[in-house]
């Protein structure tokens, strides 16, 4: 990759590179057994799925599906391949690529955490090379949407292997999407190029580089002397450091709500989180709006659920959990939490209440969200550390094996309101989403209900009183809705913000032929 320069028209080029700046790798490049966002953002540039939520996100478009067929009440779905994609190897895909992905995900010795909404299909059946069906037992809701996610992957080359421990696969994959794998140092770079076969067309920008800087404000060092094209700005990066002429001609800014939330989740194993008096304490401890105001600069909104303020899931009826330290006390005060010899700690059996909040390296935000709740437990009597781990050490070492008390992380929110996989009381295992261990039969039964369902309105009614279980029972506290807040170099082209965000068009970015500012050899 050499620097290039000059000026040109703004015509359409392929050529040259973006280059992002990410905190953290992926763990693998296999996405049905992948669980961060990193190795999710990797994969998406390698593989498809079947259709797409469309910019506005609210009609699903088709990508390796040219089309299907919604019969008997939605308990059959017959999906159309398109003819001309092939793998980057050059082997054609088809339908028996889609049942090899849809039966090792339902496997039960593959490590996934994504099966639950593929084991509600009693069947696949391939009826010719470009032609499967699906048949549901019972309505499920999700169902059409759920082949959006079902990232199918090259029967030819991964069939009687183990998926697991595929090191080889899931760190030199071949994919169908609009790039290929190029590169990959592990906490270090990563690289893919433009699929000149892409079903879709093209790509234009011809290489995308993620360079691993675990630490926003070098990445934005690093944006500032063009090492980097594109971060996520922090809220206070955004509002007060690139608002100079020298950014608004080099960098274009973009806000949007991000369809994501913040939150701080107990580990209910521990008995001390497992009392919701503890849990509702905490969480009137917590001045969500203070939060917002000093860590965003007022970038998103507080929530009480988990989903996105101001969207038809939302139960407006339930209001904002109130601020009251003096009735915090009062509760931990009942849960048998006093301060019994005067140190200014709270103490129950002769041990302080003291724990550690752990959140990720590399994430401004969460750290001091973390530090302002440090802040205010202190204010109740409590003794709080925050702990930053390295990323892929804080998924597999702490939450994967349960070894946490506090910790603030981010849930990504799927359109529709399904939340088996993060709140049922089956999904407490390894590697599962549930890893706070929060049961309670009538959240089961609710989720069971709301899957079960077409009808727009009895859902609502089905998650209004989710949510107001959970915000009974506080097993998170809520924090907030972040708005996004990424910025790209002014010599990409063709980025629409939508409600999408702005990564929806990717492959039709680009930049005209004397703006380049790398030429790209092999």
């Amino acid at each position: 990759m050499q620097n290039v320069g000059g000026e040109g028209d703004d015509q359409p080029a392929h050529g040259d590179a973006i280059v992002y700046g990410t905190i953290g790798d992926a763990s693998t490049l296999i996405p049905m057994l992948a669980s961060d966002s990193s190795s999710s953002e990797y994969a998406n540039d390698i593989f498809d799925g079947l259709l797409e939520y469309d910019k506005t996100l609210s009609t699903l478009e088709p990508r390796l599906a040219e089309k299907w067929d919604v019969e008997d009440g939605g308990l059959k779905l017959t999906f159309h391949l398109r003819h001309d994609v092939k793998w980057t190897d050059g082997q054609p895909f088809t339908a028996r690529d889609v049942e090899f992905g849809f039966n090792l995900i339902r496997d039960p010795a593959t490590l996934t955490a994504y099966a639950e909404d593929y084991k509600q299909a009693k069947s696949l059946e391939v009826l010719d090379d470009w032609t499967f069906r699906v048949v549901y037992e019972k309505p499920f809701a999700p169902a059409l949407a759920s082949w959006g996610s079902m990232v199918v992957l090259p029967r030819h080359l991964l069939e009687g292997k183990n998926i697991n421990n595929n090191i080889e696969f899931a760190q030199h994959p071949v994919g169908l999407g609009p790039y290929r794998f190029e590169n990959w140092q592990r906490n270090t770079r990563f690289s893919v190029r433009s699929n000149p076969g892409y079903y879709r067309g093209w790509p234009w920008v011809e290489q995308i580089v993620y360079r691993i800087i675990p630490d926003q404000a070098t990445q934005f060092l690093e944006l500032q002397a063009g090492g980097i094209d594109s971060m996520t700005l922090t809220p206070l990066q955004f509002t007060r450091q690139t608002s100079t002429p020298v950014f608004a001609r080099d960098f274009r800014k973009y806000r949007f709500v991000s369809n994501a939330y913040t939150y701080m989740g107990y580990n209910l194993d521990d008995p001390r989180f497992a009392d919701v008096r503890v849990r509702r304490a905490f969480s009137m401890a917590v001045n969500k709006q203070e939060i917002v105001d000093a860590v965003l600069f007022g970038l998103g909104k507080p929530c009480e659920g988990p989903y996105r303020p101001g969207t038809i899931w939302t139960n407006d009826k339930l209001p904002p959990y109130p601020f009251d330290p003096g009735k915090a006390r009062a509760l931990l005060a009942e849960a048998g939490w006093t301060d019994s010899d005067g140190d200014g700690i709270l103490d129950k059996d002769g041990k302080p209440f003291a724990f550690t909040i752990l959140t990720n390296q590399g994430n401004e935000t969460r750290l001091k969200t973390a530090t302002i709740i440090q802040k205010r437990l202190r204010d109740i009597g409590v003794d709080v550390k925050v702990r930053v781990l390295e990323w892929s050490a804080f998924i597999n070492d702490f939450i994967d094996k349960r070894r946490f008390e506090v910790i603030v992380l981010g849930w990504g929110l799927s359109l529709d309101p399904d939340q088996f996989d993060i709140w049922d009381s089956e999904k407490t295992g390894y590697k599962q989403f549930n890893f706070i261990d929060y049961k309670n039969k009538e959240v089961d039964d609710l989720l069971e209900k709301g899957r079960r369902t077409f009808d727009e309105a009895e859902r609502k009614r089905i998650y209004d009183r989710f949510q107001e279980i959970l915000y009974d029972e506080q097993p998170y506290t809520f924090l907030y809705v972040p708005e996004a807040t990424p910025i790209v170099a002014a010599r990409f082209h063709g980025i629409e913000a939508a409600p999408a965000g702005i990564s929806w068009n990717f492959p039709f970015w680009y930049v005209p032929k004397g703006q380049q500012k790398y030429v790209i050899t092999e």
